[in-house]
């Protein structure tokens, strides 16, 4: 899947602003953050697996020394089938495999660097629910693969790949690193600034009953913070169900029974944060960024003049940023294009406002974690209650529906382009309108923004409309 280059303009009175770029190229199995479906269906069964651990070993096979790769994973169930299929495939290659268990990502992405392994994998779906699952490929500086690479390893899965196994004396093994949980643990409090402690901080942190279960509350708790963890009973099936920053409304109800000054919930890979007050009510990705960037820019820390985002940013963003000086530059749908103009650019804050932050400094791709400390760093400072602190600016409205298919993308249907020209006429310069189809499941993502709540409701409403009825016409085909 891709951008569908006709409907994903970014439209904005604001000059400078960078144009979000589709991605180079259309892959088959990998989307925008690795391979993902539904458990044993589809690219996501155990023979897929080991192809991928028999390409991807192949493709970071360099030089005669032994390799390493580290395999880490969520909770789900499906885990403990495509663990040992991956583990398989790298063997095979003659690859060691080192096995951290359940760890979120960005802990994943800290071990290849620190083990100097070759390549890394994360098994995850991330905020899906427990039937999907997922495979992500880092390579071995810790950041996620480019569509190059992953274009690369593709053709390798369909390739016969028989003649370049391992000879036998060559085998890989594998091993678990049993002190892999403490690490992370040390590493993430290692971020947090000396003489700063949580201390007084009451604290619900929401573990989505996934890959954060165990190192969330430890963390929080070894910094000072009284803790009340939720979802950190893992039992294959819950992950995501009802909690975790995609469902937050009980962590909210957490925060204001328990008086906590602040909510803390992560997704089910943990790299993804979400916030709430004390009042319970929610802080989103873009006002932890503009929170993190205005004081970093103030302590002079801030690197590349402002801040990466995507193209689903609040125009509030924006100009807030522009009213302190800083910019925001914007690119496509997805964390690891965000990562990629921050290193080409020399940014070091970015992120989307689903609560992908990714703050370069400390870690290669987003943490849930790291960033909830930074902030709770800022917050500290200020001396303010969160609901104060942490509000930096007003919102535009905006309003995103979901309209799921079957088979290809009705996005090239007459009256989808003719729904949203409608809407960009309707809305006029001061608002903007993104229609794409995800990179991760067969859903079409409509999204209207500006000054009129109201018309922006109706506008996104008449689009997914039409895009619902040329899907349901033609079984999701084209035009």
């Amino acid at each position: 899947m891709g951008y569908f280059p006709a409907l994903n303009r970014y439209t904005s009175p604001q000059p400078g602003n960078m144009e979000a770029k589709s991605p180079a190229m259309t892959r088959k199995y990998f989307g925008t953050d690795g391979i993902r479906g539904t458990a044993n269906r589809g690219a996501m069964t155990s023979d897929m697996a080991l192809r991928v651990g028999l390409a991807a070993g192949r493709q970071f096979t360099r030089g005669g020394h032994r390799h390493r790769v580290v395999v880490g994973k969520d909770t789900r169930l499906s885990g403990y089938m495509l663990e040992p299929a991956l583990t398989a495939g790298f063997i095979a290659m003659g690859l060691d495999v080192i096995l951290v268990g359940p760890l979120p990502t960005p802990a994943v992405a800290m071990l290849i660097r620190s083990l100097r392994a070759d390549l890394g994998v994360m098994i995850s779906a991330s905020h899906n629910p427990y039937q999907d699952n997922g495979i992500k490929l880092f390579g071995p500086d810790g950041y996620k693969l480019s569509d190059e690479v992953e274009a690369e390893i593709e053709g390798r899965m369909d390739a016969d790949l028989s003649g370049e196994l391992a000879p036998p004396e060559r085998l890989g093994r594998a091993t678990r690193l049993d002190d892999a949980v403490g690490r992370y643990i040390e590493f993430v409090k290692g971020t947090f600034p000396d003489g700063l402690s949580l201390e007084g901080r009451r604290i619900v942190v929401d573990c989505a009953n996934g890959a954060a279960y165990k190192v969330a509350p430890t963390v929080l708790w070894e910094l000072g913070a009284e803790v009340i963890p939720i979802a950190v009973r893992p039992d294959g099936f819950n992950i995501n169900e009802g909690c975790g920053s995609t469902a937050p409304e009980y962590m909210r109800e957490q925060v204001v029974a328990h008086e906590a000054d602040l909510g803390l919930a992560l997704d089910g890979d943990g790299d993804r944060l979400v916030v709430a007050d004390e009042k319970g009510d929610l802080i989103d990705g873009d006002q932890l960024m503009a929170l993190v960037a205005k004081s970093w820019s103030g302590a002079g820390r801030l690197r590349g003049g402002g801040v990466v985002a995507t193209v689903m940013s609040n125009l509030g963003l924006e100009r807030f940023l522009e009213g302190i000086g800083l910019a925001l530059a914007r690119t496509p749908v997805g964390d690891r294009y965000v990562v990629e103009h921050m290193r080409e650019h020399g940014f070091n804050v970015g992120g989307e406002p689903s609560g992908h932050i990714i703050l370069s400094d400390f870690s290669t791709t987003g943490d849930g974690l790291i960033a909830a400390l930074q902030c709770l760093a800022v917050l500290a400072e200020t001396g303010r209650p969160v609901s104060e602190a942490a509000r930096l600016f007003e919102p535009f409205p905006q309003a995103l529906r979901n309209v799921r298919y079957d088979g290809a993308s009705p996005l090239e249907h007459k009256a989808v382009k003719a729904a949203v020209a409608d809407g960009e006429g309707r809305l006029g310069s001061a608002g903007r309108i993104l229609v794409r189809t995800s990179g991760t499941e067969p859903v079409v993502r409509v999204m209207a923004e500006g000054a009129d709540e109201t018309l922006v409701n109706r506008v996104v409403d008449d689009i997914a409309a039409a895009v619902a009825a040329c899907a349901e016409r033609s079984g999701g085909g084209g035009a």
